[in-house]
């Protein structure tokens, strides 16, 4: 099984964590893995972007333009930003809680969540959009998006791992007071778009 993935969303979103989640789940089912990070700017609300790379053979830990098998997007925006990464038949899972960028924010650029999840809809073959906000409520915390992006992808059949193989790294890398909150959130398949 190889496997390219993308992680994309901005800072103080989980990001990196669930990156490093992905590699424990690879690492423990002996599955190789090469990792690489890009982390914007502003350490809360800059971009960040991961690349994992699941299998035999690959040389490099940054995925190229165009073959990444899976795409999980904790933005809209980024989330769109990354799309010529995707690989022709790709899949992409991604929260539709937009994190508007500063420039918006002070009127400098428009900021449309709504087009960016449509030219998702009109672009994406296998597409997963996730109700975070629905997430946050049903789960009593939107700090979980992170693990309930990861479980929406390994529903998609794209991840390459399984639940329990997640679960097991939720175990390992998460405080114990907090691990039945992410338990739940990797369980998650509440409100999802899907086709």
């Amino acid at each position: 099984m190889n496997k390219n993935i993308i992680l994309c969303g901005v800072g103080g979103q989980g990001t990196i964590l669930a990156s490093r989640l992905i590699a424990s789940a690879a690492m423990a089912a002996d599955i190789p893995i090469k990792t690489a990070e890009t982390i914007g700017m502003a350490q809360r609300g800059g971009s960040v972007m991961s690349h994992l790379r699941l299998g035999e053979g690959a040389g490099a830990p940054l995925v190229a333009k165009g073959e990444a098998d899976l795409i999980i997007g904790f933005e809209p925006g980024e989330t769109v930003r990354m799309m010529p990464y995707l690989k022709k038949g790709g899949a992409v899972v991604v929260s539709k809680r937009p994190v508007m960028p500063v420039s918006a924010m002070i009127g400098q650029s428009s900021y449309d969540a709504e087009a960016m999840l449509q030219y998702l809809r009109d672009n994406v073959e296998h597409l997963t959009i996730v109700d975070a906000d629905k997430a946050a409520e049903e789960l009593g915390s939107a700090r979980t998006l992170n693990v309930v992006l990861l479980g929406a992808a390994v529903r998609s059949g794209e991840l390459g791992l399984t639940e329990e193989d997640l679960e097991g790294a939720v175990r390992e890398r998460v405080p114990a007071k907090f691990l039945e909150l992410n338990r739940r959130a990797l369980a998650w398949a509440g409100t999802q778009e899907r086709r």
